[in-house]
Protein backbone atom coordinates (compact mmCIF):
# COMPACT_ATOMS: atom_id res chain seq x y z
CA UNK A 1 0.00 0.00 0.00
CA UNK A 2 1.25 3.70 -0.54
CA UNK A 3 1.53 5.77 2.10
CA UNK A 4 -1.64 8.00 1.92
CA UNK A 5 -3.60 4.88 0.74
CA UNK A 6 -2.23 3.23 4.49
CA UNK A 7 -3.17 6.51 6.48
CA UNK A 8 -6.79 6.44 4.59
CA UNK A 9 -7.18 2.20 5.93
CA UNK A 10 -6.36 3.59 9.00
CA UNK A 11 -8.76 6.59 9.76
CA UNK A 12 -11.31 4.68 8.30
CA UNK A 13 -10.25 2.00 11.03
CA UNK A 14 -10.55 4.48 13.97
CA UNK A 15 -13.80 6.42 12.37
CA UNK A 16 -15.54 2.54 12.43
CA UNK A 17 -13.81 1.85 16.02
CA UNK A 18 -14.85 5.37 17.67
CA UNK A 19 -17.67 5.59 16.02
CA UNK A 20 -16.88 8.67 14.10
CA UNK A 21 -19.62 9.33 11.74
CA UNK A 22 -22.84 11.37 11.66
CA UNK A 23 -26.47 10.87 10.66
CA UNK A 24 -28.12 13.28 8.23
CA UNK A 25 -30.91 14.42 10.76
CA UNK A 26 -28.24 15.09 13.59
CA UNK A 27 -25.78 16.78 10.83
CA UNK A 28 -29.03 19.01 9.89
CA UNK A 29 -29.77 19.99 13.23
CA UNK A 30 -26.01 20.80 14.10
CA UNK A 31 -26.43 23.04 10.79
CA UNK A 32 -29.50 24.63 12.28
CA UNK A 33 -27.82 25.46 15.51
CA UNK A 34 -24.92 27.08 13.99
CA UNK A 35 -27.21 29.70 12.95
CA UNK A 36 -27.77 31.45 16.40
CA UNK A 37 -24.51 29.57 17.87
CA UNK A 38 -22.68 33.12 18.52
CA UNK A 39 -25.83 35.14 19.80
CA UNK A 40 -26.31 32.03 22.15
CA UNK A 41 -22.51 31.82 23.44
CA UNK A 42 -22.48 35.88 23.92
CA UNK A 43 -25.37 35.29 25.98
CA UNK A 44 -24.07 32.52 27.85
CA UNK A 45 -21.04 34.02 28.31
CA UNK A 46 -22.35 37.73 29.82
CA UNK A 47 -24.98 35.55 32.31
CA UNK A 48 -22.52 32.96 33.29
CA UNK A 49 -20.35 36.47 34.24
CA UNK A 50 -23.02 37.93 35.99
CA UNK A 51 -23.65 34.77 38.20
CA UNK A 52 -19.37 34.43 38.75
CA UNK A 53 -19.37 38.04 39.68
CA UNK A 54 -22.48 37.72 41.94
CA UNK A 55 -21.00 34.43 43.46
CA UNK A 56 -17.84 35.63 44.53
CA UNK A 57 -19.74 38.11 47.26
CA UNK A 58 -21.69 35.79 48.25
CA UNK A 59 -20.62 34.75 52.21
CA UNK A 60 -21.83 30.90 51.35
CA UNK A 61 -19.18 30.62 48.69
CA UNK A 62 -15.55 30.33 49.04
CA UNK A 63 -13.73 30.71 45.73
CA UNK A 64 -15.26 31.21 41.94
CA UNK A 65 -13.21 30.27 39.39
CA UNK A 66 -14.04 31.92 36.15
CA UNK A 67 -10.91 32.91 34.07
CA UNK A 68 -12.02 36.33 33.13
CA UNK A 69 -12.87 37.03 36.30
CA UNK A 70 -9.66 39.60 38.06
CA UNK A 71 -9.76 37.44 41.12
CA UNK A 72 -8.69 34.49 38.79
CA UNK A 73 -5.06 33.59 39.58
CA UNK A 74 -4.81 32.81 35.24
CA UNK A 75 -6.66 36.16 34.48
CA UNK A 76 -3.82 37.57 32.51
CA UNK A 77 -3.23 34.53 30.56
CA UNK A 78 -6.79 34.26 29.78
CA UNK A 79 -7.28 37.98 28.95
CA UNK A 80 -3.97 37.77 26.25
CA UNK A 81 -4.94 34.48 24.88
CA UNK A 82 -9.22 35.17 24.73
CA UNK A 83 -11.29 37.54 23.32
CA UNK A 84 -14.45 36.40 25.04
CA UNK A 85 -15.57 33.42 27.77
CA UNK A 86 -17.95 30.55 28.11
CA UNK A 87 -20.72 29.65 30.60
CA UNK A 88 -19.09 26.97 32.08
CA UNK A 89 -17.15 27.73 35.29
CA UNK A 90 -17.20 26.23 38.57
CA UNK A 91 -17.17 27.36 42.59
CA UNK A 92 -16.49 25.94 45.87
CA UNK A 93 -18.32 26.37 48.90
CA UNK A 94 -17.46 26.38 52.46
CA UNK A 95 -19.89 23.91 53.77
CA UNK A 96 -18.00 20.42 52.58
CA UNK A 97 -21.11 18.33 54.71
CA UNK A 98 -22.93 16.09 52.54
CA UNK A 99 -26.12 16.37 54.89
CA UNK A 100 -25.79 19.70 55.25
CA UNK A 101 -25.27 20.41 51.23
CA UNK A 102 -28.38 18.16 50.87
CA UNK A 103 -30.94 21.39 50.69
CA UNK A 104 -28.75 22.92 48.52
CA UNK A 105 -29.04 20.86 45.69
CA UNK A 106 -32.63 19.92 46.56
CA UNK A 107 -34.04 23.07 46.07
CA UNK A 108 -32.07 24.24 42.72
CA UNK A 109 -35.20 24.01 40.51
CA UNK A 110 -33.81 25.65 36.90
CA UNK A 111 -30.42 23.74 36.85
CA UNK A 112 -30.36 20.34 35.62
CA UNK A 113 -27.97 17.91 36.46
CA UNK A 114 -25.46 16.31 34.10
CA UNK A 115 -22.55 17.34 32.08
CA UNK A 116 -23.84 18.01 29.10
CA UNK A 117 -22.22 21.57 28.49
CA UNK A 118 -23.34 23.98 26.10
CA UNK A 119 -27.07 23.56 25.28
CA UNK A 120 -29.19 25.93 26.24
CA UNK A 121 -30.52 24.42 29.42
CA UNK A 122 -28.68 25.58 32.66
CA UNK A 123 -26.93 22.33 34.40
CA UNK A 124 -24.91 22.36 37.36
CA UNK A 125 -22.90 18.99 38.96
CA UNK A 126 -21.53 18.40 41.97
CA UNK A 127 -17.74 17.47 41.50
CA UNK A 128 -15.48 16.22 44.82
CA UNK A 129 -15.86 12.56 43.98
CA UNK A 130 -14.77 13.39 40.94
CA UNK A 131 -11.43 15.42 41.78
CA UNK A 132 -10.32 12.97 43.96
CA UNK A 133 -9.79 10.65 40.99
CA UNK A 134 -8.86 12.98 38.71
CA UNK A 135 -6.28 15.94 39.85
CA UNK A 136 -3.22 16.12 42.12
CA UNK A 137 -4.05 15.93 45.91
CA UNK A 138 -1.67 18.95 46.35
CA UNK A 139 -3.66 21.28 44.24
CA UNK A 140 -7.34 19.24 46.09
CA UNK A 141 -5.96 20.50 49.52
CA UNK A 142 -5.25 23.84 48.36
CA UNK A 143 -8.49 24.26 47.44
CA UNK A 144 -10.84 23.46 50.28
CA UNK A 145 -14.58 22.80 50.18
CA UNK A 146 -17.23 21.77 48.00
CA UNK A 147 -16.78 22.23 44.35
CA UNK A 148 -20.09 23.54 41.82
CA UNK A 149 -19.53 22.85 38.41
CA UNK A 150 -21.82 25.51 36.48
CA UNK A 151 -23.06 25.35 32.63
CA UNK A 152 -25.09 28.78 31.95
CA UNK A 153 -27.92 28.25 29.40
CA UNK A 154 -30.03 31.16 28.20
CA UNK A 155 -32.54 30.89 31.33
CA UNK A 156 -33.27 34.56 32.35
CA UNK A 157 -30.08 35.74 34.35
CA UNK A 158 -32.11 37.19 37.25
CA UNK A 159 -34.27 33.82 37.78
CA UNK A 160 -30.84 31.98 37.47
CA UNK A 161 -30.06 34.10 40.63
CA UNK A 162 -32.54 34.06 42.05
CA UNK A 163 -32.99 29.92 41.83
CA UNK A 164 -28.89 29.69 43.58
CA UNK A 165 -29.56 32.46 46.22
CA UNK A 166 -32.25 30.48 47.44
CA UNK A 167 -30.20 27.43 47.16
CA UNK A 168 -27.80 28.42 49.06
CA UNK A 169 -30.11 29.90 51.96
CA UNK A 170 -30.69 26.41 52.40
CA UNK A 171 -27.37 25.68 53.70
CA UNK A 172 -27.37 25.43 57.48
CA UNK A 173 -23.68 26.95 57.80
CA UNK A 174 -24.81 27.66 61.67
CA UNK A 175 -22.21 25.73 63.51
CA UNK A 176 -19.08 27.39 61.40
Amino acid sequence: LTRSKKLSVQLEAIAQDWGISLAPDDAYAAQRGLRTLPVRLKQQEQTALELARWLETHPKVRKVYHPALPSHEDHEIWNKLFSGSSGLFSFTLHETDTDKLKPFYDSISLFGFGFSYGGFESLMIPCDPQLKRTISTEWANRQRGSLVRISVGLEDPADLRADLANALDQIDSSGQ
